[in-house]
């Protein structure tokens, strides 16, 4: 009979039935089952009922035993559990985010796909997180995450989903346009920003009055140039493209920092693209 050695834990011995599982792995289901999508060390203290330098020890040997990948200090997810006699894999990367970057939410295109503003695809997460970053883009298990640091005051906004059995952190769908606005990289292009925001305006829950708010607490004078010229072109948004002229800040900005911008407009203090003029009010 073949025994399983794992670090601080009654051992059984295999048996021919599949269906029996050393101690050490029905521990490990166990705190799966009770940890989530991902498993800091707190949460083997607490469901295995062991001190925390045994807890870290465990993780650790589990780790490289194959059956758990380190994402972050402290914080583990399960490689694969179709040997744990569990269906529970980790299959959102959503999951990882308060692990690898808290304080932080969803943002920018990723929240737009999350709240239906579009329905294109895109094949990485933007995080805005308070936390110091190295680089803007970082690969962890497998996905690709785009950052953007910001200031712990700006952390406002926000709404808490259930992925999977993990609570992330996602910008509400008024905060998303703005951040958007505020950096239309993010959002994917100004283009992109701009089929996002006319969608949040066919929208039962739009709310103008949040919008504004939302830009004032953010501080930058190019969200209200950008949301003001963006508004002049839609039919249904006069009142706010009137609001956002009262808050019109000395200084020009551009529509989208990426582009050339070689067109200024005045009435915005607003330097656009040549193809985007004649969406601009004479």
């Amino acid at each position: 009979m073949e025994t399983e050695e794992i670090h601080g834990f009654d051992e059984l011995p295999m048996m021919k039935n599949s269906t029996f599982l050393p101690e050490g792995r029905k521990q490990l289901a166990t705190l799966v089952r009770g940890a989530g999508d991902v498993i800091a060390i707190d949460d083997a203290v607490r469901i295995l009922e062991t001190d925390r330098s045994l807890a870290a020890k465990t993780l650790a040997r589990w780790t490289k035993q194959g059956w758990l990948r380190r994402v972050s200090h402290g914080h583990y997810v399960p490689v694969s559990l179709d040997s744990l006699t569990s269906e529970h894999v980790l299959d959102d990367p959503w999951v990882l985010v308060p692990a690898l970057f808290a304080p932080a939410y969803v943002g920018g295109r990723s929240a737009a796909v999350h709240w239906d503003l579009t329905e294109q695809l895109f094949n990485d997460i933007v995080v805005l997180t308070t936390r110091a970053i190295r680089a803007k883009t970082e690969i962890r298990h497998g996905a690709v995450f785009t950052l953007k640091h910001i200031k712990p005051g700006k952390l406002f906004g926000m709404k808490t989903v259930w992925r999977g059995h993990s609570k992330v952190q996602v910008s509400d769908v008024h905060r998303t346009v703005i951040d958007m606005l505020d950096d239309p990289v993010i959002g994917g292009g100004i283009q992109q920003v701009a089929d996002c925001f006319a969608e949040y305006l066919r929208r039962s829950d739009r709310d103008d009055d949040t919008l504004i708010d939302y830009a004032t607490k953010l501080g930058n004078g190019a969200v209200f140039k950008r949301l003001g010229f963006l508004s002049e072109a839609q039919p249904n948004a006069e009142r706010l493209s009137a609001v956002c002229f009262a808050h019109l800040t000395k200084g020009n900005a551009k529509l989208d920092p990426a582009l050339d911008c070689s067109r200024l407009v005045s009435r915005w203090n607003l330097w656009v693209p040549d193809f985007w003029i004649a969406r601009a009010r004479p």
